[in-house]
């Protein structure tokens, strides 16, 4: 199922307490728990590198170019991450919050982006 979901993701601001400093952002990206993904990655700027550690996942994001990642979440969860790459002035702490969900809270979650 192709979606086709595109939505912008900013690193919280660190005058919210009680929340994980430089790691949390306001917009997650909610994803399947028990379902196979694959990501189609590509920069827009510079190269970037996804990486979500505590999933084992690392993908580059370079202009011009088009990777692809596969994998599943096998339990719900957080799941925290961040550029790994370093790729410019101004694009240091580009963190990534990915949240595993069941099956039918996802589809609520692109319903919601699709309509708001």
């Amino acid at each position: 199922m192709d979606l086709g979901l595109e939505f912008d993701s900013y690193m919280v601001p660190c005058v919210r307490l009680g929340e994980f400093r430089l790691l949390d952002v306001d917009h997650r990206v909610v994803l399947p728990v028990g379902k196979e993904i694959r990501g189609l990655v590509t920069g827009g700027d510079v190269i970037h590198c996804w990486a979500l550690p505590s999933a084992g996942l690392k993908v580059d994001a370079i202009p011009g170019r088009l990777n692809q990642v596969s994998f599943n979440f096998i339990r719900s969860g957080l799941f925290y991450g961040e550029c790994s790459e370093i790729c410019g002035a101004n694009h240091r702490f580009m963190p990534i919050v990915v949240e595993g969900v069941t099956s039918s809270l996802f589809l609520d979650w692109c319903r919601g982006i699709c309509v708001g």
